[in-house]
């Protein structure tokens, strides 16, 4: 699973010097912390560089889910329990070659007795992380099955991990701009940044992605790529920090 990164939002930036704070309160007229015993902690002059930025992910889906159903109407319930049960083994044996887990198939039977015959159906439901695979497999299937089986387009979807990874670190890629741009802003003005003061994380959106397609064409003729599009999350974060200005930055003597 890849996450590339996209165009960042515009983001403010900018610095504000606090001057030393008296009466005993600290910034924002906020009483000043006490240590235990009494004592007041000392408020240092205000030197900090307020920042703003952003940052935009994306994650394309990490699994697919493929429905197969097959039936038989017969007028004798062996044969057509036989009839399913055959085509049932074929498509599992298919599945396990190349290389799918027991655990990622699903299977569910269906018996009535329909006016003078008997009808068995069935679906088979197999979970793919490799797409190159699903292809194959369904490609299989309809070549040597034909019109027996319906194979279902694929569903594609994300796991918790994957989306719960793409809203980390969409995050932290936002906290690494907003560090970078107050350094830029410190040595500008030949300071040197120190250690942050505050991070605060102001708004995450996530929403999936969109394909250009025209409206009247239904779900059903869309392309794999374009179904992965489709399902494809994006994840956008916006930060505020402060960090401490610690002074001017140190230059290192050329020797000539």
């Amino acid at each position: 699973m890849s996450l590339s990164a996209l165009p960042l939002f515009p983001a403010r930036v900018f610095a504000e010097l606090l001057a030393p704070q008296l009466g005993g309160l600290g910034r924002e007229n906020e009483p000043v912390p006490r240590l235990p015993g009494g004592r007041s902690t000392p408020v240092p002059p205000g030197r900090e560089v307020h920042v703003s930025g952003s940052a935009e992910l994306c994650v394309a889906p990490d699994r697919a889910r493929v429905s197969i159903r097959l039936g038989s109407r017969k007028g004798v319930a062996g044969e057509a329990r036989i009839s399913v049960s055959r085509r049932l083994e074929y498509i599992a044996q298919s599945a396990r070659q190349r290389g799918v887990q027991e655990e990622n198939v699903t299977v569910t039977k269906d018996f009535n007795r329909v006016e003078n015959a008997y009808q068995m159906e069935a679906e088979v439901c197999i979970t793919f992380s490799d797409f190159g695979k699903m292809q194959n497999v369904c490609n299989l299937l309809v070549e040597k099955l034909g019109s027996s089986v319906i194979v279902s387009p694929p569903h594609f979807y994300h796991t918790a991990e994957a989306v719960d990874t793409l809203r980390r670190q969409v995050c932290l890629a936002a906290v690494g701009n907003t560090r970078r741009k107050a350094q830029e802003v410190c040595r500008l003005f030949g300071q040197s940044l120190g250690k942050p003061v505050l991070i605060r994380e102001e708004e995450m959106k996530e929403w999936e992605g969109q394909i250009d397609s025209h409206p009247s064409n239904s779900s059903d003729t869309l392309t794999v790529q374009q179904r992965i599009q489709s399902a494809t999350i994006y994840a956008s974060s916006k930060v505020f920090a402060i960090f401490e200005i610690k002074g001017r930055e140190k230059r290192k003597n050329k020797l000539i």
